[in-house]
């Protein structure tokens, strides 16, 4: 089997010619069927088309996952209900249903303006899992405000709700707190790659941490603008990529070649995650209530 390579194709033929059990994060960031407009792929599908292709390629998602493997799904509101179905159908364990919620959102005129999507994580096996919570610690409010000796000197898991809208308040919504200072990729941002659907390279970040080591394999079916492979390839991970268009599987090869294995992260080079990240393995976490 092909790594560290983008394959061109559609993903449920590309999945299907894929053995069984061989990825150990599969994160997928599909088309959202609300009309976004992709260079080959029509994302105005009928409904019982779209969700009977959920069917497919969610099927094999799951098939070539490790018995320890996990699966991340990024999923818009009109059909997270659908896929979270799906996926307890299929067998799998959901462990959090995370909201990003995001500034630069989506502005509405006739409904509250969208600045969240849904991420939902899930494993093939409830007991059987990779989880490294010491790669996404972050600081407590006990340590960073209120100064409690009670606070584990290590750090607190984050929150299933991943803020990552800065204009909010700066009081509250610190970079190094348990929320997420980032917004969404947008049109001028130096990381824009010209994708229509482009997720930041910190999403990506903290889900690989979490929930993979080094050398372990990445898949993302619907590759994109290739965040999640250039992010893998950045923390040392294996990771393959299926793309339909020629045109952006040949600019993710192309963000691909700009990066060696081991370069820091968007978020390292901002905020000194490698520095806080040796602080906090300092000392032993306490035990992880499941």
């Amino acid at each position: 089997m092909r790594v560290n390579d983008v394959i061109e194709g559609d993903c449920i033929q590309v999945l299907g010619k894929m053995p069984d059990e061989r990825v150990d994060l599969l994160f997928a960031d599909p088309p959202f069927n609300i009309g976004y407009e992709y260079d080959v792929y029509d994302d105005r599908r009928g409904k019982k088309d779209y969700l009977a292709w959920a069917d497919k390629w969610l099927a094999e998602a799951v098939r070539v996952l490790k018995p320890d493997g996990s699966l991340f799904l990024a999923i818009g509101d009109e059909f997270v209900a659908e896929h979270k179905v799906k996926l307890d159908a299929l067998g799998l364990t959901m462990r959090n249903w995370i909201i990003w919620h995001y500034t630069f959102g989506v502005s509405c005129t006739k409904k509250f303006n969208r600045s969240h999507a849904h991420i939902l994580y899930y494993v093939r096996d409830a007991r059987n899992y990779k989880f490294f919570p010491d790669e996404v610690r972050v600081p407590s409010a006990r340590m960073t405000t209120y100064a409690d000796r009670r606070a584990n000197p290590v750090g607190k898991l984050p929150d299933d709700t991943w803020v990552l809208r800065p204009q909010e308040s700066d009081e509250h919504f610190q970079p190094e707190a348990d929320t997420w200072y980032l917004p969404r990729v947008c049109g001028t941002f130096k990381e824009r790659t010209g994708h229509p659907c482009q997720m930041p390279e910190a999403v990506l970040e903290r889900i690989i941490r979490v929930a993979t080591k080094e050398k372990d394999l990445v898949l993302d079916p619907f590759a994109g603008s290739g965040t999640t492979l250039a992010v893998a390839k950045k923390l040392g991970r294996n990771y393959l990529g299926i793309e339909l268009s020629e045109q952006y599987a040949d600019g993710i090869r192309k963000r691909l070649q700009m990066i060696e294995f081991g370069d820091p992260t968007s978020s390292a080079e901002k905020n000194g995650m490698a520095t806080k990240k040796h602080t906090r393995h300092k000392r032993k976490t306490r035990a992880e209530m499941s």
